[in-house]
């Protein structure tokens, strides 16, 4: 288990909530980091789980840097295509620009409102954790929420957690990308290619491979249904933990400033990016950190 690092000074950390978010001063995220000022870094992350430092304006050679420097990446995603020719693993988000392919911007119109979601759940490997940079944002909204699955997971009650201890689900991304598949986009992951985008099983409790601390590893946009039970029972169960999950006590918002960059646990979060700017532009980039199997 992890044991967290001593505290370094010059860090100004502002906890956010009692559980969830923190915003992290006196670090330039461009410049070489220590090992030191790393490991502390690593810590604040698994502590609070969605770390945010304000004003740091990376561009995407310094974003990727940086987030080397806590474990190997993925690509940008596995379906959408990355648009940085030298940054493969950079992937932009950014629901207004033209693309080439007038079906990719059909279907980005069609589902711009994803909900609530932890990253890439529907694959084998899920990220362990996302560094997103803001590039350009709206002068009103277009926050991020994130729910701290966790805290939601201990919130039940004992005879609930045994029921969801021993219960998987399966995760589909079909719903969401599948048209992306019906216009010709590739799928890779991991470095493998496939051909479908076929329902993974995870389970719905599990265990963080650095803390052991539980969380509910289920979502609204990517689980399809719990394994073993009848639709309505899996649905009925399935909005039970989300409103679990998504209570305000155990979720934190945060009002994006040009150049502020969030890191999140995938993990322990899931998080939901709001839609009430209009047609403002609203711009970020975003990079993954490989996972593991969930378990």
């Amino acid at each position: 288990m992890t044991t967290y690092a001593p505290d370094i000074p010059q860090l100004d950390v502002s906890p956010l909530t009692g559980t969830l978010g923190a915003e992290v001063r006196g670090v330039d995220l461009r410049a070489a980091l220590d090992d030191a000022t790393v490991a502390q870094l690593r810590s604040l992350w698994l502590r609070h789980k969605v770390v945010f430092f304000p004003g740091q304006h990376l561009g995407p050679a310094d974003q990727v840097a940086f987030a080397r420097r806590f474990g190997a990446l993925t690509a940008a995603h596995p379906v959408l295509p990355a648009v940085l020719p030298d940054h493969p693993e950079v992937l932009v988000i950014d629901n207004e620009r033209v693309h080439t392919r007038p079906e990719f911007v059909a279907m980005r119109q069609r589902d711009r409102d994803v909900g609530w979601h932890t990253d890439v759940t529907f694959m084998p490997t899920p990220p362990d954790g996302s560094v997103l940079a803001s590039q350009v944002v709206p002068a009103a909204g277009g926050d991020t929420l994130w729910a701290d699955t966790e805290a939601a997971y201990e919130s039940l009650d004992e005879p609930l957690r045994r029921l969801v201890d021993g219960l998987t689900a399966l995760h589909d991304g079909t719903p969401s990308f599948g048209g992306f598949l019906d216009a010709g986009y590739a799928i890779e992951w991991d470095g493998v290619p496939h051909t479908t985008l076929d329902p993974v099983e995870h389970p719905v409790v599990r265990t963080h491979p650095e803390t052991g601390r539980r969380s509910l590893f289920v979502n609204p946009q990517f689980t399809s249904r719990i394994v073993g039970v009848s639709r309505r029972d899996s649905d009925a169960l399935l909005e039970r933990l989300y409103a679990r999950m998504t209570v305000p006590e155990r979720t934190v918002r945060y009002r994006w400033r040009p150049g502020d960059v969030a890191f999140w646990d995938n993990r322990s979060t899931m998080h939901y990016a709001t839609l009430d700017y209009g047609r403002a532009a609203r711009v970020m980039h975003r990079v993954t950190l490989r996972g593991e199997r969930p378990r």
